[in-house]
């Protein structure tokens, strides 16, 4: 079910020749509070659990297919005037996937969610894609943006990053653990750690530039 919702988005906006913001409504609009119970209740689960040590199971293909399905719901959000909830969740509740980036599920799992929260910060409206704007002229936007900034930035003023493996294997965030054998600059994985860098950055940017006083800004 994951897959096929997933795969008709994608469709829906390769094609040129319907009114995809009618489309997506149609199609979305009825499932809108269903997803975000979907999201609560896949994102809330007990992770430790043996059913998520494989990057092989069952139950790591169903969560790869959910993410896959939060990323289609994210890029076609820009068809949208006014985003529904499902199409925001992912900002406004990103301390559930922050939660399982740091639990013990397969690496491939982490890192999947990674680049999907890189996405979320390069995020741009209709608007900005059209005009190359600086700012967000969407207020629902500038809300998301916000409140994901905040949530980052929480968790990495504690010690968020240093539970973050830099590849299947080997290093962590801030230390120089690697494993036994393997060459210790060889074995960081340089997506990761970029998209993760650039996570932070764009929070802390977007934190500065919507933040009213000098006191907040320090």
């Amino acid at each position: 079910c994951l897959w096929t919702l997933a795969a008709i988005l994608k469709e829906t906006l390769k094609d040129a020749l319907v009114a995809r913001a009618g489309v997506l409504k149609k199609l979305l609009a009825p499932l809108d509070a269903v997803l975000e119970g979907f999201y609560n209740a896949i994102l809330l689960h007990h992770f430790d659990s043996h059913h998520y040590t494989s990057p092989y199971s069952e139950a790591t293909n169903n969560l790869i297919s959910f993410i896959d399905l939060l990323e289609a719901l994210l890029v076609s959000r820009i068809e949208l005037e006014l985003p529904l909830r499902c199409q925001r969740i992912l900002f406004l509740k990103v301390s559930y996937v922050l939660n399982v980036i740091s639990s013990s599920v397969p690496y491939v799992i982490k890192k999947k969610f990674i680049l999907l929260l890189k996405k979320c910060v390069l995020y741009k409206s209709r608007e900005d894609a059209k005009g190359g704007s600086l700012f967000l002229q969407t207020s629902s936007l500038c809300e998301d943006m916000l409140a994901l900034s905040n949530v980052v930035l929480q968790v990495v003023n504690l010690t968020w990053l240093n539970q973050i493996p830099l590849s299947g294997k080997s290093s962590y965030f801030g230390s120089s653990e690697t494993a036994p054998g393997h060459d210790s600059q060889g074995a960081s994985d340089q997506t990761v750690l970029r998209a993760l860098g650039l996570v932070v950055l764009k929070a802390l940017e977007f934190k500065i530039h919507n933040s009213a006083t000098e006191a907040e800004i320090k």
